[in-house]
């Protein structure tokens, strides 16, 4: 046994002598033109043996050689699947994402996938090039790259459906490991400085889930249907011809939840949120910069718009009282030192513009959301179906809203005794739910949920008194403010006929010359 392994060893010695000899006379005695032919039908006669398809896809490309987006997602697809099939795994942390420690296969490992019953081979490579060139943009020595293998007979499926497959579900992949992240406009004058962004940013923690928010559960079917109907509306929205965004007005009192609203929003439609300031933008055309600037798949935010600009319908009332100052003509040496004075020339007609003007139209996925507490002050022009295609109300707690307060902040689904009692006095009075949640909450850890619903109810019983004391006293006021007009036009009546005896007094006087 040992002597025919040792003639087997002699034999593969004698065979590789023998391909370095041909070789060799090969290299040196050849001549190039004919090594290019011999290469050229070699390759030829190789593919035509080799029913196999190789399709790269590299991890730096471009002149500037500029990371490839499509090399991470794909690595993005292939690294969901690669931790349970690959024996040698490499881990990288990755910035803004929920799982920042990544496993993927490492060089020289390869991981079959499986589409439409084809089975296909991912191969991660590297290679190590020392070039000695110049270049103001020096390359890696190592560059990495993905190879995809196939039969050829499945070419037209996998260029034109897996690979398809493959950027699709690796782009989800990391828009759900994301870190969500929420975004606030830097001052216009400040966009010029060395490395200064439109956008300043941190990372979006907002608990906020619709579970938990303290709304009617029939309202809040309503507005989670509307958002889904929205996020699966791509081909809908192209058939009709419309951008794919969505226009949403919150309106209520302060303490509603609003805010809370937007935030569930976001978490459900996992969107990141830029909260946009007008006060801080120059004018339209930085608007319209700004807009640009926004990433798909976003919310952008003008809370309390009634306050932001001059935007309401009392920006006419001021308008009109300045020129009634004037003999009812603006003065125009005032109105240009106002306008020169004002921090932002943002106008209505530019911000109709930033909603569903040509520029609305330049991202997609988009919800954009205005808040305000007096949704009569607004112009009819910004809020119209179109723009802000669903109007929400954010009105009072009311008892189902109140259930979901207590068992978020008590942790219970009902008491025999005093939860009718809150159903009644909510009922009878309007409490916000951010005041509900306020005395719900626990001020110790001796105090129990008894205790803090026997809070609330307390906190009902007050407002509600309150609530009737100026009830009471806008009646007085305004019986008072009647028998004033009463008393007023029974003046003026007393009046009228003091006026019309003396006119007619006088008219006999003209035609007789006497007074009978």
């Amino acid at each position: 046994m040992a002597m025919g392994i040792g003639e087997l060893w002699s034999q593969m010695g004698s065979i590789m002598a023998s391909i370095m000899f041909v070789y060799a006379m090969y290299d040196r005695f050849f001549p190039p033109h004919l090594r290019r032919y011999a290469l050229k039908y070699t390759t030829k006669f190789t593919n035509l043996m080799y029913p196999y398809i190789q399709i790269t896809f590299h991890e730096l490309s471009g002149e500037r050689l500029k990371h490839n987006e499509t090399y991470k997602v794909i690595q993005t697809y292939l690294s969901a699947n690669s931790s349970q099939r690959v024996r040698k795994l490499k881990a990288e942390v990755v910035k803004d994402s929920q799982t920042p420690l990544v496993l993927s296969m490492d060089d020289n490992q390869e991981i079959v996938d499986e589409f439409n019953g084809v089975k296909v081979w991912w191969a991660a490579n590297h290679t190590t090039s020392k070039s000695q060139s110049f270049s103001y943009y020096p390359a890696s020595d190592e560059k990495r790259f993905l190879t995809l293998t196939f039969h050829k007979r499945h070419r037209d499926l996998i260029t034109t459906s897996y690979i398809q497959h493959v950027l699709e579900q690796g782009k989800d992949i990391t828009l759900k490991n994301r870190q969500l992240k929420i975004y606030t406009n830097n001052p216009s004058n400040n966009w010029g400085g060395y490395k200064s962004t439109k956008w300043s940013h941190t990372t979006f923690e907002h608990p906020a889930r619709f579970e938990t928010l303290a709304m009617e559960p029939e309202k809040k079917e309503e507005i989670i249907n509307d958002l889904v109907k929205f996020k699966n509306g791509k081909e809908y929205y192209a058939k009709v011809g419309k951008a794919w965004k969505r226009g949403y007005l919150l309106f209520g009192p302060p303490g509603t939840g609003k805010s809370t609203m937007i935030s569930a929003i976001a978490n459900f439609m996992n969107y990141d949120v830029y909260d946009l300031e007008l006060t801080t933008v120059k004018d339209n055309n930085d608007l319209n910069r700004l807009l640009i600037e926004t990433s798909s798949k976003s919310i952008i935010v003008i809370e309390d718009i009634d306050c932001s600009l001059e935007l309401t319908g009392q920006r006419k009332k001021k308008k009109e009282k300045d020129n009634d100052e004037n003999g009812g003509k603006p003065d125009p040496i005032k109105e240009a030192e106002k306008e020169d004075k004002k921090e932002s020339k943002v106008t209505l007609s530019g911000l109709l513009n930033f909603i569903d003007g040509i520029w609305s139209a330049c991202g997609a996925e988009r919800i954009i959301i205005f808040t305000t507490n007096f949704v009569d002050k607004l112009d009819p022009a910004l809020i119209r179906r179109g723009r802000m295609d669903k109007h929400i109300e954010m009105s009072y707690c009311g008892y189902q809203a109140f259930k979901i307060l207590a068992r978020n902040y008590l942790d219970i689904e009902y008491h025999d005794d005093l939860f009718p009692i809150i159903e009644k006095l909510l009922g009878e009075t309007n409490m916000t739910p951010a005041d509900v949640a306020e005395n719900l909450m626990p001020n110790s850890i001796t105090e129990d949920f008894e205790t803090c619903l026997k809070n609330l109810i307390h906190s009902l019983e007050i407002a509600k008194k309150a609530a009737k004391d100026e009830e009471e006293k806008k009646k007085a006021e305004d019986e008072e403010a009647q028998l004033k007009v009463e008393k007023d036009k029974q003046e003026l009546t007393q009046e009228e006929l003091n006026v019309k005896a003396n006119g007619i007094l006088e008219k006999r006087v003209k035609e007789n010359g006497v007074i009978h």
